[in-house]
């Protein structure tokens, strides 16, 4: 096969070469880096990754294929894959496909040869950026330099009611689906509880009349002050009912108590981020994928800091007693990841039994 020359130019001008592979196009994203070693399938079906080009820092992708029992949603939402050198011969018993067929059939655009450690270091030393892919090089840079993510959750979230696990089953939990991972599904079907999975545009009062025992915020794409109606539903919700939120659902939960969240410089994304808990000084290795932070001082009265990133102190968890609630920044169901933190979905059964939020 021959390779096709492809470039990659950063809003700022600079420009690196590689090769294609997976769909053929001209595509413009935000350009992001996740640290993982292993789960390169679970990173490629992640919604959190919607409208970003992925750089994956671990230099060899593929090794072992593409398993469909290993994706974390139907398809992959990211717009494109940066990666060193990517293994056009897997092996592995359980390998289905390669990882260019993968992204073929998908159409996610592939770059490989890059320097992806440089590629890296500059998004680090300058901060998340645009970039545009394409066949010839780009010199004018001002429509890469307007875009912008939009509609993110909406996009992502699945439409409609689905039901898992046994309707006889201890509890019921409602997982408002901002764009989720299975392994969140997996994780409380498996603690005995009976999922009802319900779309973001689905209101406080339709949650309520399902009779959940408690509701997951989900994981999810994008800027979450964008969400201002499912902020204002999660504000009918609060107090109600046992609330857990992960990562774009902790966001939400807090810019709902009136806190505030912003854009960090790179973000958290892969599989090895520390975090401490407070309350007992323990720290775990947690998988994370977000790019805004919920900014600590701004719950001061509105919940308890619980968690905070042993890196850069940004707050990684809250707890909010007086409406049985609490959220976490980092990815607890792991897959790919350190399963570190998965206990906190048995202090959501707790809570949902009739326990104590800071027991």
């Amino acid at each position: 096969m021959k390779e096709e020359k492809v470039y990659l130019t950063l809003q700022n001008g600079r420009v690196f070469e590689g090769k294609r592979f997976g769909a053929k196009g001209d595509v413009v994203g935000e350009l992001v880096f996740t640290t993982g070693m292993t789960g390169y399938i679970e990173t490629l079906t992640d919604p959190s990754y919607y409208g970003q080009i992925v750089i994956q820092t671990f230099p060899l992708i593929g090794n072992y294929g593409v398993i469909s029992k290993d994706r974390e949603s139907k398809k992959p939402y990211l717009t494109a894959y940066v990666v060193r050198e990517h293994c056009g011969q897997p092996s592995n018993f359980r390998c289905e496909e390669k990882l260019d067929e993968f992204l073929t059939r998908n159409n996610v655009v592939g770059v490989y040869g890059v320097d992806t450690r440089e590629l890296t270091k500059t998004v680090r030393e300058a901060g998340v950026m645009n970039a545009v892919i394409s066949s010839r090089p780009v010199t004018d840079l001002g429509e890469v330099q307007k875009y912008a993510i939009r509609d993110a959750v909406k996009t992502c979230s699945r439409q409609g009611i689905k039901y898992y696990g046994e309707e006889s089953a201890k509890r019921r939990v409602v997982l408002w689906d901002f764009g989720a991972k299975e392994n969140i599904v997996r994780e409380l079907v498996r603690r005995d509880n009976y999922v009802i999975r319900v779309s973001s545009d689905t209101t406080a009062e339709e949650i309520l009349a399902l009779r959940p025992d408690g509701v997951m915020l989900t994981n999810g794409p994008g800027d979450p002050a964008e969400n201002t109606e499912i902020i204002r539903e999660i504000q009918k919700l609060a107090g109600k009912i046992p609330v857990f939120g992960i990562c774009l659902g902790h966001q939400l939960f807090a810019l709902a108590m009136g806190g505030k969240t912003r854009k960090m410089k790179y973000g958290h994304r892969g599989a090895n981020q520390p975090v401490k808990e407070l309350r007992t000084g323990t720290v775990y290795i947690s998988s994370q994928n977000h790019g805004y932070e919920v900014i600590a001082e701004s719950i001061q009265g509105k919940g308890d800091l619980s968690f905070i990133n042993v890196n850069d102190n940004t707050c990684e968890g809250i707890e909010y007693p007086d409406l049985n609630a609490f959220t976490v920044q980092f990815h607890p169901e792991a897959c790919a990841g350190p399963l570190d933190a998965s206990d906190l979905f048995d202090k959501f059964m707790n809570v949902m039994d009739g326990g104590k939020i800071n027991a």
